[in-house]
């Protein structure tokens, strides 16, 4: 189950739960293993390599005499031989640390889009094997945020940020070391300053990181807006509510703005402070360093003295870089914890344990099933339903809106498990039966027709993938669509828009039954496929219904009853249950809730 929301005052930590969840990655990592590791390898030769040139320019600029000097003597003592050889040692130092900086970022990046791929895939292949309960838990933007947001915050890390995070404390570590070795006094000094640096850096790093969290969840928020907005856009616009829905997405994007210059005002006072400090610090220990160089017997010698204060300097920016990184990091590891819960995830293939590939024909029977959707599980919405349809049979649902008729629907596609009774298909229960196998030999044409962005011949296809060009023109002219289809200039190359928007709802219908008709189902479900067309729309679809309801078991859920007067049996629902069962003349002369429903539809 996927981690509830944090309330925006709960403090964001990273936890031993979601370090253990972070840790995920590494198995994608693990193919990579031996690239990442020559990878690292270049990493430390760069970074070792890097320890020479404070030295050298020390030497350089120090000389080699250990007697009192002025800056200005310093110079003076560089001589054209000292010049010439330290030059040609930077030289090769600069193209070993060119050579070793270009194979790490090679090596990095590669290991880095190898694994973002595959966690990528990993993580779609896991949300669109997901049950329906999770989609109703949460919201396609933020799903979408997970992949993509989520994905580039890792991607920078991973491939920059690990590796300089690591080379920075390479830095800190080693300098520490030489600038004992020149001066332990100095050295002290130098010391004295970090652990002020380490306190503060963690301080500030939990509170901007928890800032970073904030602004990153409502981030995830506003897509959703977004998103949501753009997919009803008819909506938006029938009740003029662009105004409402620009309020609600500006009011997040100024939450966002705001937590973000917080975040960003914190961040600059930490790097002012860090600035101050180490600069502070360095002009302290040159000082410092200065006196120890002067007298009849200096303690330092020039060329070390200015050695050290390069050290100190590179040191000074490792340290300053740190919290930064950290920060970075740290975002990087909640959102690896964000995408590893969805792949960790139980997906459908993990519940649904049927093995068995039962032959289908359409014989489908309700034994005293009872339901309630997972979120609302006090609320019962199929009470002790039964029913059997049996081969080639036209089963019709009726009822009120809620009375459970799309439920049934859903339950025959085995999109949720029941709380008590059986499902059965040609006397196997829907749970034993692999749902591969299942939903394989059932079509469902929905009130609402979704499209997918593509061309008209794309979304046939969908129904069978690689069908031929005969395939689809054949299912296209059983389906009342050829026609309309070659009206167009394009033809099947016509391109439908996002979710069909360029077609009418009588032509989205006619594509969802070409579709169907392509599949070649065993059992056939009809949600309200005609209740929004016009009389025209409804004449053409009803006829491509009726060829693609012949030799198939179908589910037909009617609003407009009059579609429905020879299917073989007719349940009319109440509140979860059947209360009336039997063929539209039965039904009739019985004078219940069926003619009562026929008689307000006159």
């Amino acid at each position: 189950m996927m981690r509830p929301k944090k309330n925006k005052e709960e403090k964001v930590k990273i936890t031993k739960e979601t370090l253990k969840n972070a840790k995920g990655i590494f198995g994608y990592l693990k193919p990579y293993g031996f690239v990442f590791f020559i990878g690292w390898i270049f990493l430390v030769l760069s970074t070792s390599a890097g320890f020479a040139f404070p030295y050298l320019m020390g030497q350089l600029l120090g000389g080699t005499s250990t007697e009192t000097v002025s800056m200005g003597d310093a110079v003076s003592n560089i001589n054209l031989t000292n010049i010439n050889q330290v030059a040609f040692m930077l030289l090769i130092l600069f193209i070993a640390q060119s050579v070793f900086s270009f194979f790490r970022v090679i090596l990095f990046t590669n290991v880095t889009e190898n694994s973002l791929r595959d966690m990528r895939n990993d993580a779609f292949q896991k949300l669109i094997y997901m049950p329906m309960d999770f989609f109703n838990r949460n919201k396609v933007g933020e799903l979408t945020s997970r992949i993509s947001n989520d994905i580039t915050q890792i991607q920078e890390t991973m491939r920059t940020t690990i590796a300089e995070f690591f080379r920075q404390i390479v830095i800190i570590v080693g300098g520490v070391i030489l600038l004992f070795y020149f001066s332990w006094k100095l050295a002290l000094i130098m010391i004295a300053t970090v652990p002020v640096v380490a306190i503060v850096a963690v301080i500030f790093g939990k509170f901007i990181k928890k800032l970073s969290k904030e602004a990153q969840d409502h981030s995830a928020e506003s897509n959703s807006i977004l998103e949501e907005a753009l997919m009803g856009i008819t909506n938006v616009k029938s009740f003029t509510n662009e105004l409402f829905i620009f309020a609600k997405f500006k009011k997040s994007s100024g939450t966002i703005r705001d937590l973000n210059v917080k975040s960003g005002v914190w961040r600059g006072a930490f790097i002012s402070f860090i600035i101050f400090c180490m600069f502070g610090a360095i002009v302290f220990i040159i000082w410092q360093g200065l006196l120890l160089t002067q007298g009849p017997n200096p303690e330092l010698s020039s060329g070390d003295f200015f050695s050290f204060v390069m050290y100190t300097m590179m040191m000074g920016a490792s340290i300053g870089s740190l919290p930064e990184m950290y920060a970075s990091i740290q975002k990087a590891i909640g959102a690896t914890e964000n995408l590893m819960i969805i792949i960790n995830e139980s997906s459908e293939q993990d519940i649904n344990k049927g093995k068995e590939k039962p032959v289908i024909s359409g014989k489908v029977s309700f034994e005293h099933v009872a339901f309630s959707y997972p979120q609302r599980s006090n609320v019962e919405v199929l009470k002790d339903v039964s029913f059997t349809a049996n081969e080639n049979e036209t089963i019709a649902f009726v009822g009120q809106s809620g009375a459970g008729k799309s439920t049934l629907a859903s339950l025959l596609l085995n999109y949720y498990p029941i709380i008590k009774g059986a499902i059965k298909f040609d006397g196997v229960s829907a749970n034993e039966i692999d749902l591969a196998h299942l939903r394989a030999h059932i079509a469902i044409v929905p009130q609402e027709v979704i499209l997918f962005a593509g061309t008209i011949r794309e979304n046939i296809e969908f129904g069978k993938p690689g069908a031929t060009e005969s395939e689809i023109i054949e299912a296209a002219k059983q389906a009342n669509a050829y026609d309309f289809v070659m009206a167009f200039p394009e033809g099947f190359d016509t391109q439908v828009g996002d979710r069909g928007i360029q077609l009418s709802g009588g032509q989205k219908q006619r594509i969802a039954i070409a579709r169907a008709i392509l599949k070649n189902p065993t059992i056939l479900i009809l949600d309200e496929a005609t209740s929004a067309l016009d009389n025209e729309s409804e004449r053409l679809v009803q006829d491509a219904l009726e060829k693609l309801m012949k030799g198939r078991t179908s589910f037909v859920i009617a609003h407009r009853l009059s579609t429905i007067r020879n299917a073989n049996k007719i349940l009319v629902l109440n509140n979860g249950e059947i209360v009336e069962a039997g063929n539209h003349e039965e039904l009739i002369s019985n004078r219940g809730a069926y003619a009562a429903l026929v008689e307000i539809q006159k």
